[in-house]
């Protein structure tokens, strides 16, 4: 009589049960790295190696985002300002401040600055930056009153239910191009961000995809 358990029969056992295991720490590693605050927990406000005020750049002094976010229009993603950018102001004013000391160190050795990433979708999702600021999606559907936040937090949720909610309904969020760097823009009196959008999504024919491969590549 053949036994039931036999070495081949054992080691197959003993593969699935590793496989096993491994698959459940891969679930919990994938779960517990995206569902971090950095990609989903609005209000996420990281400590900055340098202190940078967006409400005194871009609030008081009202400077443009793309002075400092130089490939906004042009690549997938919003690049992060070099020491340089910081410096072509900053060698004539606070060119001394000892809260830009990292900065002027950076400049001098050309190491970058280890920011901390706030904003980031998951690997496995396809965003092209330029595309939506392109088509009149301005700075503050994503990040919120950028021009308000003396330290920058994680405003929107960026969840693929956020994303298809504005993708099925666009209008909520277009704007004349001109005014996507605006961040303090409102629709003109009597008129309403609905009736704008829905006339800006008709002019650019924009038809934003709700499936999968819209995203997913």
């Amino acid at each position: 009589m053949t036994p039931v358990f036999t070495r081949r029969a054992d080691q197959v056992m003993a593969a699935a049960l590793v496989g096993l295991i491994l698959t459940a720490l891969s679930v919990v590693g994938f779960t517990y790295y995206y569902a971090m605050p950095s990609y989903t927990r609005v209000g996420y406000a990281p400590t900055q190696p340098v202190a940078f005020s967006h409400k005194i750049h871009a609030g008081q002094l009202g400077m443009d985002c793309r002075y400092c976010h130089t490939h906004v229009e042009e690549s997938p993603h919003s690049n992060v300002p070099t020491s340089q950018v910081c410096q072509s102001c900053h060698t004539q004013i606070k060119a001394n401040s000892p809260l830009l000391a990292e900065v002027r160190q950076s400049w001098a050795t050309g190491e970058a600055i280890e920011w901390e990433r706030i904003h980031k979708v998951p690997e496995y999702v396809y965003f092209n930056h330029s595309i939506h600021v392109k088509r009149g999606v301005s700075c503050v559907s994503c990040h919120g009153k950028i021009n308000e936040m003396t330290v920058v937090y994680h405003d929107q949720p960026l969840s693929m239910g956020w994303c298809l909610e504005c993708h099925r309904n666009p209008e909520n969020h277009l704007r004349p191009v001109g005014e996507v760097y605006n961040l303090d823009w409102v629709p003109p009196t009597g008129e309403t961000q609905q009736n704008i959008g829905k006339e800006l999504a008709e002019l650019a024919r924009i038809n934003a995809p709700q499936h999968c491969g819209g995203c997913h590549r």
